[in-house]
């Protein structure tokens, strides 16, 4: 079974995605636990601070060392981490592979930055993985931990049943996206389905499938260059 940890100084934005459709799912099944800790609950002051103002200088504030050196510590004496991953701008783009690596994963401690940024002694003490899901600035590294959990959980042998099957999804095989689907009615207001996916020739729907893909795939290409 999969354990996923998650640190976070606003814990309430990841209740609801955590229980719901899939991850909801995998948890009832057993396949995944997931624990989210309070990152106030480790702070040191009657006050419960966990920010301060920059060194140096500069607008915002920034999360302090103390609570996240508590908390990762105490966590990590209660079991070893595969991958402690620092959700930042500042990281590598996720992608399906990462999630594929991480699937294979036993114990996943996920480490949520909000404000401007977490003191980088943390990142420099704790750090094995600092991700990030674009070249953009979130408020927090809340909704970043929530979409790697929900693509790596959807990998787990089980979660999914055959007719969600993730092995065919786009980016599986390399940088391929997946051709167009359809379903009943074949006609709606005028929009047919392509005729060969209701001709019942698995040869012809399977070239026509990697046609598809192919335009799809170049075309997402073009977006991302």
């Amino acid at each position: 079974m999969m354990r996923i940890d998650i640190i976070s100084a606003v814990p309430d934005l990841l209740l609801s995605p955590l229980n719901t459709s899939i991850i909801k799912r995998a948890q009832d099944k057993g396949k995944v636990v997931i624990s989210i800790h309070n990152l106030r609950d480790y702070a040191f002051n009657k006050h419960k601070q966990i920010d301060d103002k920059p060194f140096g200088g500069g607008a915002g504030m920034v999360l302090k060392p103390e609570p996240f050196f508590e908390c990762i510590e105490k966590l990590s004496q209660e079991r070893k981490y595969d991958h402690v991953i620092f959700t930042t701008p500042k990281g590598r783009i996720f992608n399906q592979k990462d999630a594929n690596r991480l699937s294979l994963a036993e114990n996943i401690l996920l480490v949520a930055g909000h404000y401007k940024e977490i003191d980088d002694r943390v990142r420099e003490k704790f750090a094995t993985d600092e991700i990030s899901i674009g070249n953009f600035v979130l408020t927090g590294g809340e909704l970043p931990a929530l979409l790697i959990v929900d693509a790596v959980i959807r990998l787990i042998p089980g979660v999914l049943n055959d007719s969600e099957s993730a092995l065919d999804d786009s980016f599986q095989d390399g940088e391929k996206i997946e051709a167009p689907l359809y379903t009943r009615p074949a006609e709606y207001r005028g929009m047919k389905v392509p005729d060969v996916l209701l001709s019942g020739n698995e040869k012809e729907i399977k070239k026509w499938k990697e046609e598809q893909s192919q335009i799809l795939t170049e075309k997402w290409r073009n977006y991302n260059n």
